[in-house]
């Protein structure tokens, strides 16, 4: 886990931002090892999608360090991109890509927790 300043790491939002952290480098880490496949022309929708969560895990992390007052809206649509990055993850054997939707899984119910 990541070590946050401790007025952060206070924060109600830091577990989350921690697992939208996580999701991030995981959700690229997946996208890169697809485009590396030996039939990378299949895993065209796990990238797009593994790298759209990427994006909106990272503008998640950041509105919620910010206390933005758009955090709940942001965390809406990070929790339904990364379900839908999930749910094209697990249609594949790799282990990229099942660690990818794990993470997603697991960022999008820290984000509903929070909003809710």
């Amino acid at each position: 886990m990541l070590d946050a300043p401790s007025s952060l790491s206070e924060s109600r939002y830091w577990e989350c931002i921690a697992a939208c952290s996580r999701c991030a480098l995981l959700c690229d880490f997946c996208a890169a090892s697809c485009l590396r496949d030996a039939h990378a022309e299949h895993m065209l929708q796990c990238v797009a999608l593994a790298t759209e969560c990427a994006d909106v895990c990272r503008v998640a992390a950041s509105t919620m360090a910010r206390d933005s007052a758009h955090v709940s809206a942001v965390c809406e649509l990070c929790a339904r991109i990364c379900e839908s990055c999930a749910a094209e993850c697990e249609n594949h054997d790799a282990e990229h890509c099942q660690d990818c939707a794990e993470s997603c899984r697991h960022c999008a119910q820290l984000c509903r927790e929070l909003i809710s």
